[in-house]
């Protein structure tokens, strides 16, 4: 038997919108084209106390919370933008809070998950803290309620008519569930330890871009971290290109000095400034001819005195490893000895023969 095809009811509304639902969605078409940004809060199981905190606080960084329904604000959408994206119209399902504001997305969801709103600890919450019970007078009139201090393990007295805490005492540890017994005594303490922030689900930009909530959550570290090393790599750059700017020029100049002075002293070109080096790698070199050549000086008939070996100061230490950077700047390679050659060179110099 051949299906039967499937035909999709489509419902026209002939009937005009009432006047109220028309002055919310001129109202919303106004403020989604006066915000750049809107976010999009969940309100499911928010108190009304952390709502009025804030939008209190809102109110005062310039920016406005509405409660809309879901359908007006799509349809407020629709009528301002033409069309609405798939992504957008999930955000409307639930119960939501819009939020408009000229502020960056980015640091107004900071504020919002820096500033939570104390409240007093229902049961399943998760104790963020050591929830104690500090010592001292309760103000609370004996009876049935001393027996759920008696559950909770703290440690009471009845004094003066009123019930007396002997001790500071853990109620919950911290990450533990707050049971039911334990939320009642913390209510009656006056303790409120749960911090409670509005739930982004997402950022929608000027109607149309749509910021998820996870990418608003930005790792400041991190990327003050990639900034310092993106400074770093243009700054070595610049450096290696002589890039001229009064900052590149204090060490391109250093360096161009650095390396014409180990030029001159490769190329053995004597000044007052690279006499002292020059010399000094003249004397390591007939140290290290010598220190070669010692051990065959008795089959050649000749007697070699080696230079007693200098105790090396500060200040000698300091310019070995200035001429050491030099040549890995220059790329010079060490020489592992004196070839053959240098060693027949440099015979007559030592011996005269």
């Amino acid at each position: 038997m051949a299906s039967q095809p499937v035909f999709k009811r489509t419902y026209v509304r002939t009937k005009p919108y009432p006047e109220k639902k028309v002055r919310i969605v001129n109202e919303l078409k106004e403020l989604f084209s006066k915000y750049d940004t809107v976010f999009v809060i969940d309100i499911h199981g928010t108190s009304n106390r952390v709502l009025q905190e804030y939008r209190f606080w809102l109110r005062r960084r310039g920016a406005r919370m509405i409660k809309a329904k879901n359908t007006l604000t799509l349809i407020a959408l629709r009528q301002l933008m033409g069309s609405v994206g798939e992504d957008i119209e999930k955000l409307f399902a639930g119960e939501n809070l819009l939020i408009f504001s000229n502020e960056n997305p980015f640091e107004l969801a900071k504020w919002i998950w820096g500033t939570g709103v104390r409240r007093e600890a229902m049961p399943g919450d998760i104790a963020p803290f050591d929830l104690v019970a500090p010592a001292g007078n309760t103000n609370m009139s004996p009876g049935p309620i001393m027996s759920k201090f008696g559950k909770l393990k703290i440690p009471i007295k009845v004094q003066d008519g009123k019930i007396w805490i002997v001790k500071d005492t853990v109620v919950v540890k911290k990450g533990d569930k707050i049971n039911e017994d334990a939320a009642e005594i913390l209510k009656k303490l006056n303790i409120k330890p749960i911090f409670e922030t509005l739930k982004i689900k997402a950022a929608i930009l000027r109607g149309k871009y749509v910021i998820p909530v996870d990418n608003l959550r930005l790792d400041i570290g991190a990327y003050r971290s990639m900034i310092e090393d993106a400074v770093k790599y243009a700054f070595n750059l610049a450096v290696n290109t002589a890039y001229p700017t009064p900052e590149v020029l204090r060490v391109s100049l250093a360096k161009a000095h650095m390396e014409a002075i180990n030029l001159a002293v490769n190329a053995r070109y004597m000044t007052p400034e690279t006499a002292q080096y020059i010399l000094a790698k003249a004397v390591a070199e007939a140290n290290a001819l010598a220190a070669v050549i010692a051990p065959k000086a008795p089959e050649l008939g000749l007697q070699v005195t080696q230079q007693p070996q200098q105790v090396k100061t500060e200040e000698t230490k300091a310019e070995e490893k200035k001429a050491e950077e030099k040549k890995e700047e220059t790329g010079e390679e060490k020489k592992e000895g004196p070839s053959e050659e240098e060693i027949a060179a440099g015979l007559s110099s030592l011996f005269g023969s």
